[in-house]
């Protein structure tokens, strides 16, 4: 056998022996989900979202059943399993977006501000992958968002509350198992409701350096959009914004539930998120990272 054959051999082991793409994709998802959770801002911001149960709980607690309050807070003192979906309600507007504009507005511009975007741009995994990795990991944080809301909130509601059959929106009574499952539904539709506003803040994440300008940019954005939707003289492009349907969410608790106004608002957060994801896209695979 001539030197270069022994040499030589060894080559298909090393070959076999090197991870595959996969693998490699699936530990660049774990890494991402792993720096987003980790992160103390995303810490503080979950224990703010399961702060916000408790505070109604007991706030209604304290007014008793002769509180005065109408909608789905209004019927907390009767049945806890109302403040679930209360809680959801009331941070959609504000506490809910407030976390997602802040990490998704960190997700790259974190990133460049410490210097390691760089080098994530030139390891093997590839743009493409670690864009989809971030979005990923904003997607799991959105659910987790609404998750700890919703288990924050079926603890507190079981505590101090009495809990039964559920009352719908459209008269009928349904079980308390079918009630929990109903309520279960409302937070993935409401973190579905959320990669929209995302999408927007990955692509302002992509065009700068500074986070708290990009999170300040996201947010902004989402303000304007809310704003817009309040003014009646825009109705007409009142269908066509991000925040337009958000409270579709309630027609779950009727029945049977009202699936148009949920898959309207679903298809425009699908929207919203293909068009800033490809923005994204189209800005990071064309990043200058000399």
């Amino acid at each position: 056998m001539s030197p270069n054959e022994a040499t030589a051999e060894p080559a298909p082991l090393a070959d076999a022996q090197r991870p595959g793409a996969g693998r490699h994709t699936l530990a660049l998802f774990l890494s991402e989900l792993r720096l987003v959770f980790a992160r103390t801002r995303t810490q503080v911001g979950l224990g703010v979202l399961a702060a916000v149960p408790l505070l109604i709980g007991i706030a209604i607690k304290i007014a008793g059943s002769d509180s005065g309050a109408e909608g789905f807070i209004g019927q907390i003192a009767g049945n806890g399993l109302f403040l679930i979906v209360a809680s959801l309600g009331l941070s959609l507007p504000f506490f809910l977006p407030t976390a997602v504009t802040v990490i998704s507005g960190e997700s790259l511009a974190g990133e460049a501000s410490l210097g390691t975007l760089r080098n994530l741009l030139t390891a093997p995994a590839g743009r493409s992958r670690l864009l989809a990795a971030k979005m990923v990991a904003l997607a799991v944080f959105c659910l987790a968002a609404t998750m700890t809301i919703w288990i924050s909130g079926l603890i507190v509601g079981f505590i101090l509350f009495p809990v039964g059959d559920v009352l719908l929106l459209s008269g009928s009574t349904v079980s308390l198992g079918e009630g929990l499952l109903r309520a279960l539904g409302i937070a993935v539709v409401i973190s579905l409701s959320l990669l929209g506003l995302a999408g927007i803040g990955l692509f302002v994440s992509s065009l700068t350096s500074t986070p708290l300008a990009a999170m300040a940019a996201t947010f902004g954005t989402f303000i304007v959009l809310g704003i817009l939707t309040a003014i009646p003289q825009l109705h007409a492009i009142h269908p066509w914004l991000l925040v337009y349907r958000w409270q579709s969410f309630a027609d779950l608790l009727r029945d049977p539930p009202y699936w148009h106004e949920i898959g309207r608002n679903l298809l425009l957060q699908g929207g919203y998120l293909v068009v800033f994801y490809a923005a994204a896209w189209a800005r990071i695979t064309s990043r200058d990272i000399t």
